[in-house]
């Protein structure tokens, strides 16, 4: 083999080394506390401002938006609610816009826009997303968390939209060595 196949060689070693030690460091912290998350508990919404447009099932929140489910929460500019109103009103899904924070105990996922299907159990963020974990961050430019297995997927998006270039990228952080 000659010196730059080393060269190489030594430099697919290190990276695979540093992805399984990255790989190790995340798994190693606290399960995501969305995984299981109860969709069925009462939502409460706190803003400066309510519409009501009750021929269209919908309400709209705007200002200091903050919503709570469980331990899970949400904060945004703007939110709009749909939902259903046969039998009591019942809520499908939250759309929410301008900076949009969702939180659980252990995580905090952010980005532009934010879509929480109640029914389905998802939620998506767009633009700029950045979910952080203890010390570590994935961003890139949209997440998709499936609160039934805890499972969350972030895509690059398309080259030169948001700030991520079309790739994921993160920081991972390590146990320290002696």
């Amino acid at each position: 083999m000659n010196v730059m196949g080393q060269v190489r060689t030594k430099w697919l070693v290190a990276l695979g080394s540093l992805g399984l030690i990255a790989a190790t460091a995340y798994a190693a912290e606290p399960v995501s506390a969305l995984k299981g998350h109860d969709s069925n508990q009462p939502v409460d919404v706190a803003a400066d401002r309510i519409e009501v447009q009750d021929r269209a099932d919908r309400a709209i929140f705007a200002g200091n938006v903050h919503v709570t489910q469980g331990q899970l929460s949400l904060d945004a500019a703007r939110l709009t609610v749909a939902y259903s109103s046969s039998g009591g009103i019942q809520i499908q899904r939250l759309d929410a816009s301008g900076g949009v924070v969702v939180r659980s105990p252990s995580e905090t996922a952010r980005g532009n826009f934010g879509i929480y299907d109640l029914d389905r159990k998802l939620i998506t963020l767009v633009g700029a997303v950045r979910l952080e974990r203890g010390g570590s961050h994935v961003m890139g430019s949209r997440l998709v968390i499936d609160l039934t297995s805890g499972r969350a997927v972030i895509d690059g998006g398309s080259p030169g939209v948001g700030s991520s270039g079309g790739r994921v990228t993160g920081r991972f952080t390590v146990p320290q060595r002696s």
